[in-house]
């Protein structure tokens, strides 16, 4: 592990290989501990930047104003990087998509794995999964919260959790009890969102773009990846990965890995 110094916090990351940038971007359930199965792989042809998001896994989260887009941005500042794809995933895929738009002429491409996007709306048949499937829960009460969201975007909807691996389970659990804690501490922080967001934006994206998404992911995240290739004018759209969720990158390593490999400049 690294840490340096970006717009007031220190951030931890990952840093390996040599060649053409790349930064990969966790997911909120996450930490940058999901690319595990993907950095090696990658630093075969590239700078692989893995980056815990400012109050995520072992980065500091100050009690300044801020924004992840600039956090991006700011950290290939310190590193001496000019330019770099960026790989994201749920989460980190709409910091990926932001930065992109508020710095466009830092980023060569973007990889898109499960993505969330800034300013979407999560569809009605997304809530009733969640009200099906989880039902009602104490905030307060953090490993049952993070329970739930595993089950709901690492199991997802069509499976059943013994239809996954447990190891991944116990591991998606462990990093998401670790998220939400951060989550809590972020809202007491101003963190600044795109403005406008991105979801209207997706045009201004001329750079290349990759997206996919798990076949048993919820289906919003199927449709986002979608609209992205729709919209974005350089975007390929890959099938989605079959018996994988929310954590491809982690559940599926070698399909996503190949696909990496494939698109990165």
């Amino acid at each position: 592990m690294a840490e340096i110094m970006v717009n007031g916090a220190r951030l931890a990351y990952d840093d390996a290989g040599d060649g053409t940038p790349v930064v990969l971007l966790h997911a909120g359930i996450a930490d940058r501990r999901m690319w595990r199965a993907q950095v090696d792989a990658l630093a075969s042809r590239h700078r692989v930047i893995a980056l815990d998001l400012r109050g995520y896994g072992e980065s500091e989260l100050p009690p300044a104003p801020f924004a992840h887009h600039d956090d991006v941005v700011g950290l290939l500042d310190a590193l001496g990087v000019e330019r770099a794809a960026l790989v994201g995933c749920s989460f980190g895929g709409a910091v990926a998509i932001d930065t992109a738009l508020a710095h466009l002429d830092r980023v060569t491409a973007l990889a898109l794995l499960g993505t969330a996007v800034s300013g979407n709306e999560w569809s009605a048949e997304a809530d009733d999964l969640w009200d099906i499937l989880i039902g009602d829960l104490d905030d307060d009460d953090l490993p049952a919260n993070a329970a739930a969201e595993v089950r709901f975007w690492v199991v997802g909807p069509g499976r059943r959790p013994e239809d996954v691996d447990p190891d991944l389970l116990a591991f998606a659990q462990e990093m998401n009890l670790r998220a939400l804690a951060a989550e809590q501490a972020l809202s007491a922080v101003d963190a600044a969102d795109l403005d406008p967001p991105a979801i209207g934006r997706l045009a201004e994206l001329r750079m290349p773009v990759l997206v996919t998404a798990g076949a048993a992911d919820v289906p919003d995240i199927s449709r986002l990846a979608d609209r992205i290739a729709a919209e974005a004018p350089r975007a390929i759209r890959l099938p989605d990965v079959p018996d994988a969720a929310h954590l491809l990158p982690l559940e599926r390593p070698t399909p996503v890995t190949a696909a990496l490999l494939d698109f990165l400049p």
